[in-house]
């Protein structure tokens, strides 16, 4: 059986199911067969990328046989988009030198030129806003991008201007060495008003836009994902057969790790998706008790973007050595759709 399914952030996924006796040779051989379009030489790039895996596991050697019955997933990078066009759009700066720029971010600005959204994203800005300066080390359509949040989380984010500053940031972003914190708004809430979350994240098999904490806590599948979250506030009580437990929640988030949808993923493996998250939040509606709950009903469903707030980053300085750190206040619309839930 083969299949083929698209990724906007990471292209055409190809999926292959070993036979069940095995395919008797090379594993690179074996899928060349199977799609003549792809070159064996080109099969043997992407394994040497980490683009195979097979129920999981990264496959990191062509010569290996096909497991009988596995499923193998060959991920295709989208092509490399032109270069990007400086944009005059405004930015609100928390900070800049020579060597790097913190931004804080508004809802729906993308991070960097992708497929369904090629202009009006942070990189488009930064041209405009930097230059030339912006450090070469992501590539033609990701200049100075070290890490990301995504398009409709709000929040603060790092980019670098060049490449030495490129380097010791990601160093940082590897080792985790930085104070990252969020803060979300819940559907329901957790049952345990604080804990560390830590198990493996992997792409759901369901969606693949989507990632899931791994059934088997002691398979290396995946990737480790550590979050530590505290509850700050409770609103109402939910309707229903849920009746009792809190309608929402305003979480403060602190990454360990930063896998992506992290928080979202988590989150929704707790019970507690994020409010108007469209890809963890669908499995019910929001139900709230009591004489207001029209209210917090009605403006839950109006709320355009998941929940979520990148509020804190700190680092050390990647040239200069300073200790950095930078807050951000919740932005008006979780402002606002936090005073209707306090009614509760």
């Amino acid at each position: 059986m083969t299949a083929v399914e698209n990724d906007d952030e990471n292209g055409e996924v190809r999926i292959a199911v070993a036979p069940a006796e095995g395919a008797g040779e090379r594993v690179d051989a074996w899928l060349a067969k199977l799609w003549p379009d792809l070159s064996r030489s080109r099969v043997q790039g992407l394994i040497g990328a980490g683009k195979l895996s097979a129920d999981g596991a990264p496959v990191t050697h062509a010569k290996e046989k096909p497991r009988p019955g596995a499923r193998y997933e060959l991920v295709l990078p989208p092509p490399e988009p032109a270069a990007p066009q400086p944009e005059r759009i405004p930015l609100n700066v928390a900070y800049e030198d020579e060597h790097l720029i913190v931004i804080d971010k508004p809802a729906g600005m993308a991070m960097h030129p992708a497929p369904g959204s090629m202009r009006g994203t942070l990189v488009n800005a930064l041209l405009a806003h930097c230059g030339d300066s912006l450090s070469g080390i992501g590539g033609v359509a990701r200049p100075g991008i070290v890490h990301r949040i995504d398009k409709d989380t709000t929040g603060l984010v790092v980019v670098a201007k060049h490449d030495a500053a490129h380097a010791g940031l990601a160093k940082l972003f590897a080792k985790h060495d930085l104070e990252r914190v969020y803060y979300a708004v819940t559907r329901g809430a957790p049952k345990e008003r604080t804990a560390r979350i830590e198990n493996r994240l992997v792409r759901s098999s369901e969606d693949r836009r989507k990632y899931v904490v791994a059934r088997d806590p002691d398979a290396q599948a995946g990737k480790i994902a550590i979050t530590q979250y505290w509850t700050i506030e409770t609103y109402g009580q939910q309707a229903g057969a849920s009746a009792g437990r809190p309608a929402a929640a305003l979480l403060e988030c602190r990454l360990h790790t930063g896998r992506t949808h992290q928080i979202r993923a988590h989150l929704a493996h707790l019970g507690a998706p994020l409010i108007a998250d469209p890809l963890y939040g669908k499995q019910r509606a929001f139900r709230a008790a009591g004489p207001h709950a029209d209210a917090a009903e009605a403006a839950v469903r109006a709320f355009p973007r998941q929940a979520l707030h990148a509020a804190v980053l700190g680092f050390t300085h990647p040239v200069t050595h300073r200790e950095l750190r930078f807050e951000s206040p919740l932005p008006g619309d979780l402002q606002q759709l936090l005073g209707v839930l306090r009614k509760l």
